[in-house]
C-alpha cells in the first residue's frame, strides 16, 4: 500500500472534499493503475447496489477478481462482509480517519462516475486462459494421438 499521508493531512483534505472521486480513492492504496481500476469497480458496484453478494457481480471481471479485490476493501476496512453480501462499514481506525472522511465524503456523493473514462491506461479486457484444459478443437497433434489416427487407417 502506498498511502500518501501528507495529501490527507486537514488542509489538502479541504480541497478533495470539493470533489470526492473514486480515482482519488483507489489510487490511495493502488498505484498501479489496472489494479486502482478493478478496486474502483468493486467500490462503485457496492456504492450502487448497498450490499452486493458475489453471485450480483458483472460478468466484466471473472468472480476470483471481484472476491480478491472485495476481500481487499474488507481487510482495510472500507468494507465489511457479513451474511455473504459486502457493504460499506463506518468504522474506521484513527490513522485513517482523515482518509474515512474522504471515504464517507465519496459514498455520500450522488454523481455517477465512468471508471472507464477516470482509468484511461488500465487493461480493462479479461486476461486470457492460462494453462488448464485445452478445448477439443485447439488440442495439439501429439506423438500418441498421431500414431492412433494412422494406426486407424
Amino acid at each position: 500500500m502506498a498511502i500518501k499521508y501528507w495529501e490527507f493531512e486537514d488542509a489538502p483534505l479541504k480541497e478533495k472534499l470539493k470533489s470526492p472521486n473514486i480515482k482519488e480513492l483507489a489510487k490511495i492504496y493502488f498505484e498501479n493503475e489496472t489494479r486502482a481500476y478493478r478496486f474502483a469497480k468493486a467500490l462503485l458496484e457496492v456504492k450502487k447496489k448497498n450490499s452486493l453478494r458475489l453471485k450480483e457481480c458483472d460478468a466484466a471481471l471473472p468472480i476470483a477478481t471481484w472476491k480478491r479485490y472485495l476481500d481487499f476493501g474488507v481487510a482495510v476496512g472500507i468494507l465489511k462482509h457479513e451474511e455473504s453480501a459486502y457493504s460499506f462499514t463506518d468504522r474506521y481506525s484513527k490513522p485513517f480517519k482523515n482518509i474515512a472522511i474522504y471515504i464517507k465524503a465519496w459514498v455520500d456523493l450522488q454523481g455517477a462516475e465512468d471508471v472507464d473514462v477516470l482509468f484511461a491506461n488500465a487493461r480493462i479486457e479479461k486476461q486470457k486462459k492460462r494453462g488448464g484444459r485445452q478445448q477439443n478443437s485447439e488440442q495439439p497433434m501429439t506423438a500418441a494421438t498421431e500414431q492412433q489416427n494412422t494406426s486407424a487407417v
